[in-house]
């Protein structure tokens, strides 16, 4: 009875609210035509080129059954650091390079596909949902606080709290805890090569899936256009939201109350309205930040918590992505919460660690906006680094567990062979 009360009174506010938006757009219907140019305008300049490569190319690797290859390969390194598939690692190396909301596109389709389980998915949307580096080091350090110097800070914080959410997160959900369906076929016999599984492996998920190589790359691109097609209406809604509270004075009226949650952590009220702004919407929150009249120090932290945050215009973009899944979105608010918890935190201490090392460097102005070509080279170089150095690493664990086992079954076959030797 409270739950379906709860329920209805949720769904009186989100009218209300959408009915008094609807009539602010119709009282400055010029306010609201600029901020829908300017989200379009970043979609079209940033988000498009950055992501739709990579949507593409993410239909088509599953199609072949390459990801698959890949959950077996990094199977020795995700499952110990963060207790989620092999796969999961496909997933975080595309949300790296790529950005926001790409690593929840792929957790859902891995979660429809059955390579992970709903906690699994859950964990795996917890850590991976991160900021490409080209808009840490180039539109937030040189655009928007003229100083290049910065990117390292911001980046550094901000993957750092990431992969601490992620190790939290390993211990989430491990009463209820179900493994992937195809969990058994993944790991196969363990006295199989790492590689000739991973092979096997890739063959199977492309014999499942067993579409025309024609058919696969139309379907690719039709769902990719689509989904970022989705992603941009959300990116335009909320730059005419975000307009809209400032014009009818709502920000201004929650000023007081964000600028009394600043000085409780001892940063400058004056952030107040990027911090708001921030909540919303990621883009307009970091400027706001990066040019309010406040210390430097408190500039930087504000913009990484955020970053990490990512704003409700993301958090809608993959609340649609992984619609139809069982996969929940609490866990995954609560993991941004975190998220940006630590990354104000991290980069605080960060920063006082360059002004103790360095002093500080002189401003340097200028601006980054990469053309279409030039984003999309430096999203997939940054990919396929990142994902050959997991594999490296995880091909090393996987043979040093390998090894010790050796080692110990010689140990065992030579104490049962030499009776004495146990003393």
């Amino acid at each position: 009875m409270k739950l379906l009360l709860l329920q209805r009174n949720f769904l009186f506010v989100t009218a209300g609210f959408f009915l008094i938006f609807t009539i602010a757009l119709m009282v400055f219907p010029g306010e609201g035509l600029a901020a829908a140019k300017d989200g379009l305008k970043i979609f079209w300049e940033i988000v498009l080129p950055s992501l739709l490569p990579f949507f593409i190319l993410t239909e088509i690797l599953l199609g072949l059954g390459v990801v698959h290859f890949f959950g077996v390969i990094l199977e020795p390194l995700m499952r110990p650091l963060f207790n989620v598939p092999g796969a999961g690692a496909f997933a975080l190396s595309m949300g790296l390079a790529a950005g926001y909301p790409m690593d929840a596109v792929i957790t859902g389709k891995f979660r429809r596909m059955g390579l992970c389980s709903r906690i699994e998915g859950e964990r795996l949307l917890a850590f991976t949902n991160t900021a490409d580096p080209l808009f840490m080091f180039g539109a937030v350090a040189v655009g928007m606080f003229g100083r290049p110097e910065l990117g390292a800070i911001i980046a550094l914080a901000h993957y750092l709290s990431a992969f601490s959410i992620g190790f939290l997160f390993r211990f989430y959900g491990r009463k209820k805890e179900g493994r992937s369906e195809k969990k058994e076929e993944i790991g196969g016999n363990a006295g199989a090569g790492l590689l000739r599984r991973a092979v096997k492996r890739m063959r199977q998920a492309r014999k499942e899936d067993n579409r025309p190589v024609g058919q696969l790359l139309g379907d690719a691109v039709k769902e990719s256009v689509n989904s970022l097609f989705m992603i941009g209406g959300f990116i335009t809604l909320f730059s005419v939201l975000c307009r809209m509270l400032e014009v009818t004075g709502v920000v201004r009226l929650l000023q007081p109350v964000a600028g009394g949650l600043l000085k409780v952590f001892g940063l400058e009220p004056a952030l107040a309205s990027s911090l708001l702004k921030g909540f919303f919407e990621i883009d307009l929150g970091v400027m706001a930040g990066a040019r309010a009249a406040a210390p430097l120090n408190d500039r930087l932290v504000v913009a990484g918590v955020i970053i990490a945050w990512s704003g409700l215009s993301v958090h809608s973009q993959v609340m649609s992505v992984i619609h139809g899944t069982d996969i929940r979105i609490f866990p995954y608010l609560a993991a941004r919460a975190g998220h940006a918890f630590l990354a104000g935190l991290y980069t605080f201490l960060l920063n006082c660690l360059r002004k103790a090392a360095a002093g500080g460097s002189l401003p340097v102005t200028g601006s980054l906006s990469p053309g279409f070509l030039y984003r999309w080279y430096l999203s997939t170089t940054g990919f396929l680094v990142l994902l050959g150095l997991l594999s490296f690493w995880s091909i090393l664990l996987y043979l040093g567990g390998r090894y010790r086992l050796v080692r110990k079954g010689k140990r065992g076959r030579e104490i049962g062979a030499n009776p004495l030797a146990n003393g």
